[in-house]
């Protein structure tokens, strides 16, 4: 069966080196965090990738990224593909002024010509663990909507605010709601937004969706309802967790899929030194190897 991962690349900035907080090295041999998704993912049985991206990053993101890992990938028998997320790539003429992507949304809309079959999504710069992906692969044989939860407490920074989507999940574990939260900050008994105090074990959303093949023609019915909606041309984005929330609303079970492996991000360049000894600790417990890809085979 074919397990597809499309990974959100196209906020890579157009200039590779100091400050693209994606091509920060985290790990002992200079890999980057999404090094360590794409290898999670082939472990857990993803056999196909796709790297959404922009056009106009595509030679540097090839130079930097899409080469080395289109390699290792040929070695191992998993597909590479590209998608292409592009401004113009509306079915209306660009708004005058718009410089702003069209959102999460429209990046997975740009994979309609190279995915036809389940597929799950994550961010380029989110460390997710391996247990999400094990989940993920084993989710996409039923076909459904899926989303790996993570445990809130696992998903803070010490450096300042975040912002989550905090699940509300039915008995049943299905997903009844999403309520994006703003400003989730550390404090000494726990966390806390604008000052109302939170669950630590609550469940968040950290864009790792599980979506099946038709999931892409929701979106081709829903981006043309949505740029007539808009209230703001300009700056509005059609965005993977509204999109599902309102299929939700329409009665559409989304599976809630829990993992207690810990998010590793750089919110904030003082979040980096913590990644890399978070790395430490994994190589040092034997969870990851110096040549990679060692384990799999």
């Amino acid at each position: 069966m074919k397990k597809t991962l499309a990974i959100l690349a196209a906020g890579i900035g157009s200039r590779f080196g100091g400050g693209i907080k994606q091509l920060e090295p985290v790990g002992p041999g200079r890999e980057i965090i999404i090094d360590y998704s794409i290898h999670d993912a082939i472990k857990a049985g993803f056999n196909k990738l796709v790297f959404i991206i922009r056009r106009d990053i595509e030679d540097d993101f090839r130079e930097m990224i899409g080469d080395r890992i289109e390699k290792k990938c040929a070695d191992l028998g998993v597909e590479v593909c590209y998608a292409f997320q592009q401004l113009n790539d509306v079915p209306i003429p660009v708004p005058e002024g718009r410089k702003k992507p069209w959102g999460t949304g429209h990046a997975v809309l740009a994979c309609r010509d190279v995915i036809s079959e389940p597929f799950a999504v994550i961010n380029a710069d989110d460390y997710y663990g391996k247990e999400g992906f094990e989940k993920a692969a084993r989710f996409l044989e039923t076909g459904g909507y899926g989303l790996v939860g993570y445990v809130l407490k696992n998903t803070l920074s010490d450096n300042g605010g975040v912002t989550r989507g905090i699940c509300r999940v039915a008995e049943d574990g299905s997903l009844t709601g999403v309520d994006e939260t703003h400003d989730i900050v550390k404090t000494p008994g726990g966390a806390e937004a604008n000052g109302v105090p939170l669950d630590l074990d609550a469940l968040v959303s950290m864009n790792f969706w599980c979506l099946p093949a038709s999931f892409i023609a929701e979106l081709q019915k829903g981006f043309p309802e949505f740029l007539q909606g808009m209230t703001n041309p300009l700056k509005d984005e059609y965005l993977l967790p509204t999109i599902v929330d309102g299929l939700v609303k329409k009665g559409e079970r989304v599976s809630v899929l829990p993992t207690h492996d810990k998010w590793f991000g750089v919110t904030y360049k003082e979040d980096k030194q913590a990644v890399v000894d978070s790395f430490k600790a994994l190589y040092a417990a034997g969870e990851y190897q110096t040549d990679l890809y060692a384990d799999i085979g």
